[in-house]
């Protein structure tokens, strides 16, 4: 069968399943810390246009997003990483078709305290840190100085794109703290001398300093050509493919937009739009 004979079929299927999954003038949205600043904003301006549309919306991490669809407490699902297989087992299970919306680009960024002159890191290096094996600063070539690293929490999707991508999925050290969210990773690498963290891009403000992961810096063009090795699309996850011309449908193409993409770049994401 020709390829775009394929892609119909595949466009049909997801306008039969086109459903309108929220209720009566409100939508209803939770997951990630790291897509929610995007969404905020996209409420906000959204709502600037239509404002007889209620949102509602929780950060408890991609994991919670991915339940509370499949549970059917919330219409979006705010996710950092692809959903899992174990997660769309559930959702069949339900009776649910979890339809993905990549909105823009973003990458893990590994940030330390601004006073550390490590700059650079390989892979083996950052395994090392996390599991452990490292625990002082000097073996780095930097000050005779603890490691204190940080890591999200499990219910993270940024989280579980690290643990995959950076560490292989071996299990991190018996001393790494760990926080739930991407303000929480920020304040606590920005107070204290020692740390090392990782965050989204658009986390990476002054007081904390980004490191290059395999001899690259992240940036928006390193993160856009895939050259910056731990980048990932985030994504707006919904049950079914939302009935043309909703609210819904309309939110969750938001980022097609002009004032989508402006929003993104704003926040310092990469827009997958170019105006």
């Amino acid at each position: 069968m020709k390829q775009t004979h394929i892609l119909g079929l595949c466009v049909l299927a997801l306008c039969l399943s086109a459903k309108p999954s929220f209720a009566q003038g409100e939508i209803r949205i939770d997951g990630s810390t790291t897509v929610g600043p995007v969404v905020d904003a996209f409420v906000s301006a959204f709502n600037a246009q239509t404002p007889d549309v209620r949102f509602s919306v929780k950060k408890a991490g991609s994991g919670e997003g991915a339940t509370a669809l499949v549970e059917g407490r919330c219409d979006v699902a705010m996710m950092s990483r692809f959903m899992r297989s174990d997660e769309y087992t559930r959702a069949v299970a339900a009776g649910r078709m979890l339809v993905p919306f990549a909105i823009c680009l973003d990458s893990v960024c590994l940030i330390v305290h601004p006073t550390n002159p490590v700059r650079s890191l390989s892979k083996e290096q950052v395994k090392k840190i996390y599991t452990g094996e490292f625990t002082n600063w000097r073996e780095l070539g930097g000050p005779n100085l603890p490691i204190v690293a940080i890591s999200r929490d499990t219910a993270s999707g940024t989280y579980e794109v690290f643990h995959q991508m950076a560490i292989d999925s071996e299990r991190m050290g018996a001393r790494i703290e760990f926080v739930s969210s991407n303000p929480a990773m920020f304040t606590r690498v920005s107070t204290t001398e020692g740390a090392i963290g990782y965050a989204g891009l658009g986390f990476v403000t002054r007081g904390v300093e980004a490191v290059r992961y395999e001899g690259v810096m992240p940036t928006r063009t390193t993160i856009a050509n895939g050259t910056y090795r731990l980048s990932r699309p985030l994504f707006l996850f919904t049950d079914g493919y939302p009935e043309l011309g909703t609210p819904l449908y309309q939110f969750c193409n938001f980022f097609l937009t002009e004032e989508g993409h402006d929003i993104i770049s704003a926040k310092g994401f990469i827009p997958l739009t170019s105006y």
